[in-house]
């Protein structure tokens, strides 16, 4: 049987963390400079003459599009200069014919027609940012909506200015919107579907190297006082970072979205499918973390009762830490899975065999004390629930390259489990 060293398992984190952070130290650089030349860009409106007799005072809409809508991810800048562009002529369009209307109104109803116009388009675009499909997607265009039309009614512009005025800061704002796109898609575009797709498979791994690592812990701890003073950082932090990931996930689903057809992400392209695989890999890693609760209770089994338990539990373990691994791969270089071909027999047949443990007849014969068989009886429990967890990951990834149209499985593919 093989056994994984700590030290090692702690090299593999730092070294993924240092590269990790490295990498996106190299990012946040490149970011800034490309904000900067956007910067540099839109200021020759003001610089140059010529630019500026055409645009005139309006160049500052040019640079605040720039500063408001150049988002670190491709994705994200596209999405919120397509909604500060809908936004901004929704906004306008309607704020003008609500001026023109309460001008031809006159009197007293120009100001009723006004303030009521204000109040519905103003409650209306409110209640659609509540809303939690229009919130992801489409908030920072209503918001610009409900700004562009109250700016545009409320202004006191004679009706002859307004359309003037709407079209000279459209144009303006969509110069700086083109600026931030050209820059964002031809120098060193950083894609939020890279992003979500690469750190998806990364937590597979994460999470084998975990789950072997508290077997390993589990079963190498002597006696209780070292229980209770051992801990490893490194595989906590881990879990931890799966667990946390869903909102980044869902934001990064979203910018995803917005990308234009790259590489082997098209249109259309079943991101929701990730957001699901992310589900269940938290629940996975919260498993994983219930597992240092095991270790650290006060109630436990001696360590040669422990020796008992681990030939039984060693396979299985290696098994699924296998699986999880072959998972991340395929899903990284973009092969489909073949699940049953890695679930079955093999899990199944190891399932059978872990199970007997389980029951209480067999923890009887090993183990003294209630405590310590509920102990044994927890971890148990808890290393079949992972099972299940991981056979439904495998069918979900299956389903991702399904609909992704991953590389077709190689048919003549085996796998073969570590021993």
């Amino acid at each position: 049987m093989i056994s994984i060293a700590k030290g090692e398992n702690k090299n593999v984190f730092v070294s993924f963390v240092s590269s990790f952070l490295e990498e996106m130290k190299t990012k946040r650089v490149i970011h800034s400079i490309k904000v900067g030349m956007a910067l540099v860009l839109v200021s020759l409106l003001y610089l140059l003459n010529p630019l500026f007799k055409q645009v005139g005072e309006n160049a500052m809409w040019a640079i605040m599009t720039v500063v408001v809508v150049f988002e670190f991810y491709t994705g994200a800048t596209l999405g919120k200069g397509i909604n500060r562009g809908i936004g901004t002529v929704l906004g306008g369009g309607l704020g003008c014919l609500a001026a023109i209307l309460a001008d031809q109104i006159g009197g007293i109803g120009n100001h009723v027609t006004v303030g009521f116009s204000v109040f519905i388009f103003g409650a209306g675009a409110t209640y659609c940012r509540t809303v939690p499909r229009i919130k992801r997607r489409y908030d920072y265009g209503a918001l610009i909506f409900m700004l562009t039309f109250n700016l545009v009614v409320v202004s006191g512009i004679r009706v002859e200015k307004v359309v003037e005025l709407a079209r000279d800061r459209l144009a303006t704002i969509g110069m700086g919107f083109a600026i931030c796109m050209i820059i964002s898609l031809f120098i060193y575009p950083i894609w939020a579907s890279d992003e979500l797709h690469y750190s998806m498979a990364s937590r597979f791994n994460k999470l084998s190297t975990s789950f072997q690592g508290k077997f390993n812990e589990y079963f190498t701890i002597t006696n209780e006082k070292e229980n209770k003073q051992e801990t490893d950082g490194a595989y906590i932090e881990a879990c931890k970072a799966v667990l946390n990931s869903k909102s980044n996930d869902e934001a990064l689903a979203n910018f995803a979205k917005w990308e234009p057809w790259h590489g082997k992400f098209g249109l259309n392209y079943p991101w929701n499918k990730y957001l699901e695989i992310g589900e269940y890999l938290r629940e996975l890693g919260a498993l994983v973390l219930s597992l240092q609760q095991c270790i650290q209770s006060p109630k436990q089994p001696t360590s040669m009762q422990r020796q008992t338990m681990k030939e039984p539990c060693e396979i299985l373990i290696i098994s699924v830490g296998f699986i999880l691994k072959e998972l991340g791969e395929n899903m990284k270089k973009m092969n489909r899975c073949q699940a049953k071909t890695l679930l079955s027999p093999n899990l199944q047949s190891l399932n059978l065999q872990f199970t007997p443990l389980c029951s209480s007849s067999k923890i009887g014969g090993i183990l003294q004390t209630d405590e310590v068989h509920l102990a044994v009886a927890s971890f148990s429990f808890l290393l079949m629930q992972i099972v299940e967890r991981v056979e439904i990951l495998a069918k979900k990834v299956e389903e991702l390259g399904e609909l992704a149209e991953f590389s077709p499985p190689n048919p003549n593919a085996k796998y073969e489990f570590i021993s």
